[in-house]
């Protein structure tokens, strides 16, 4: 048996899966050398969710990010996780901007690219492996893993097979939840090693507590490579520890042959960086074994959490993690991960704070049940298939068939804001988000959102109209407004974190708000009454949650049907169409495209 290789996650799942993903390249830089000389088989550094929470969040650009690494990491293969035609997004996307943006990832710097898809669907690898393969890079295919009755160790081992006959260079187990047990782990590992002669990998995470005994079993059965996280970006909802793994092996046939000392080093100086981000800390960092039923795989909780805190719904994240298996078994056992981890949990949260299961549908819940995403494991729910799509045909074909070429219209739409392919590139994976960023990089105007100072720190935060001090009856609270309910009435929710606790409240009604600002204390007034009307009567069309809305689909005017759609709005990275709840006559549009929005305000009158 050879040494035991480590892939190291600390620059990209490690903090995806603890920090929301919000670790910043400035904080990656300067440990590069000492990460440099370690002699890992491959540094995870790139893709999943942190090409979104780049340019989504951090403003950073998410290609010299990669320029940055690859040159303060000339020894090390830099490795991404690529899901398959969806890329880094959310939809599927044209084979053309699936040959171009693994060409560019390949030109900046990616030397292993780790390629799944959601449904475990191989139609959807086929291209990207191809487009990998032609760069002379590393494709390694991954096999999503998860529990149903529609999943074994047989459908795994057939799905291997075919990735090996698609030109894959390895194959790696993504137990992206931490579902596996360790017997579990050494059945499936020891059916694999037969079956096909590439080598194993094993990506597992620390949730349930079983990923290190999953490791050994798994070693112990023909695995050859394993995913860690250094120390202080370890456990919990993140990998096992690299330190730890590196100490267990060492002195027997599967010596990773790393130095615990200088990994030591390294563990030191994250210990410090985590600290920076204390505000997105996940609050699930030690053993939750509720993942063997609700399957929410690390990067996910996280999110989910911090999206929750965001709505002022944090409180209800239990009965959200009740609500997910329900789903998933609706939409017919798809694996939890990115988009469908997305698309489920995102759906559960609706049906949960709208009290209706599926009043309110998303439109990506209705492409999957249209077949865009590709085919279910299982059998869907013909009724909420009926409910989110009518009678619109099922589509059977691989679906980016049905796709044409995008490139040249990306080029066209997104003009002089693109200064190279990259940036088209950029505006394809998120054209509102993207767009955004790149006028903003042109304006001169990014700006990353705040990180806030740890208790006793000097306030560094930028005062933005929903942070800040508030002075009331003499007494003075740190707000977060996310969002608000309506000036008629007389005690109103805010969805808010006070202090940096998260709440749901209601407040008296007060004609102002005395602002000062935490940046440099400058106080001002503003209103605390929203100007739209309040939703009372049937023909006043509203939202379940605080959103953005990305499209406004009618005009005053217009005569509408029950169920057509008005607005396309946006709450925790999924877009949702609101539609009349009444045939009629459009009166009034109170919103327009960018606005926030909130329960209760009448955003569009029918009548």
């Amino acid at each position: 048996m050879s040494k035991i290789t480590i892939t190291d996650t600390v620059l990209r799942d490690g903090h995806q899966s603890l920090l929301a993903t919000r670790m910043r390249t400035e904080d990656m830089l300067p440990i590069c050398d000492k990460l440099d000389a370690i002699g890992y088989w491959s540094l995870e550094v790139w893709g999943g969710a942190t090409f979104d929470s780049c340019i989504r969040f951090l403003k950073e650009d998410p290609w010299e990010r990669l320029r940055q690494l690859r040159r303060a990491l000339p020894n090390t293969r830099l490795q991404m996780l690529l899901r398959g035609q969806n890329l880094v997004g959310y939809r599927h996307y044209s084979d053309d901007v699936v040959q171009s943006f693994v060409a560019k990832a390949s030109d900046n710097g990616i030397d292993v690219f780790r390629i799944f898809d959601a449904l475990n669907d191989t139609r959807n690898l086929q291209t990207s492996i191809e487009a990998v393969k032609q760069t002379g890079k590393h494709a390694q295919g991954a096999l999503s893993y998860t529990l149903s009755p529609v999943h074994s160790s047989e459908t795994f081992v057939a799905m291997a097979r075919e990735l090996e006959a698609m030109g894959c260079d390895s194959i790696v187990v993504k137990d992206m939840a931490g579902l596996l047990t360790p017997y579990a782990a050494a059945e499936l590992f020891q059916a694999l090693s037969q079956a096909v002669s590439l080598p194993l990998h094993l990506h597992s995470h620390s949730t349930s507590g079983l990923a290190e005994m999953c490791f050994l079993k798994a070693i112990e059965n023909g695995c050859s490579g394993i995913d860690t996280a250094i120390s202080a970006l370890s456990g919990g909802t993140s990998h096992p520890a690299t330190e730890s793994m590196v100490a267990a092996f060492k002195g027997t046939d599967y010596d990773t042959g790393l130095d615990l000392a200088q990994l030591q080093t390294i563990g030191f100086y994250f210990n410090d960086v985590r600290k920076k981000y204390h505000q997105f800390e996940s609050d699930y960092t030690g053993v939750d074994t509720r993942v063997q039923l609700n399957q929410v795989p690390g990067g996910m909780i996280s999110n989910l959490a911090n999206q929750l805190r965001e709505q002022g719904a944090l409180k209800r994240i239990n009965e959200v993690l009740e609500e997910i298996p329900r789903v998933r078994e609706d939409l017919g056992f798809p694996p939890l991960v990115t988009p469908t981890s997305q698309i489920v949990g995102t759906q559960a949260v609706l049906n949960v704070l709208t009290g209706s299961r599926y009043q309110s549908i998303t439109n990506e819940v209705k492409y999957y049940l249209q077949g865009r995403y590709g085919r279910a494991p299982g059998e869907v729910n013909a009724l909420v298939r009926q409910k989110a799509i009518g009678n619109e045909e099922v589509i059977t074909v691989r679906p980016a068939d049905l796709l044409p070429a995008e490139m040249a219209r990306l080029t066209r739409e997104i003009g002089e804001l693109a200064h190279s392919e990259e940036d088209t590139l950029t505006y394809a994976m998120f054209p509102e988000v993207g767009r955004e960023f790149l006028q903003q990089r042109a304006e001169g105007s990014l700006k990353p959102e705040p990180l806030e100072p740890l208790p006793n720190e000097e306030s560094t935060i930028a005062g933005t109209p929903t942070e800040f001090n508030v002075t009331l009856h003499g007494d003075t609270y740190n707000i977060k407004i996310t969002g608000s309910g309506h000036k008629n009435q007389a005690r109103r929710p805010l969805f808010v974190t006070v202090d940096g606790v998260p709440e749901e409240v209601g407040i008296e009604v007060l004609e102002e708000l005395y602002i000062e600002q935490a940046s440099n204390g400058t106080t001002k007034t503003i209103p605390s009454q929203s100007e739209r009307p309040r939703a009372s009567r049937q023909g006043h069309v509203t939202t379940s949650m605080p959103a953005t809305v990305v499209e406004v689909l009618v005009e005053g005017g217009a005569t509408v049907e029950a169920g057509a759609s008005l607005l396309i709005t946006e709450a925790m990275k999924m877009e949702s169409e609101i539609q009349a709840p009444i045939a009629g006559t459009v009166k009034a549009v109170h919103v327009k495209k960018g606005d926030r929005v909130n329960p209760d305000e009448a955003l569009i009158e029918i009548e």
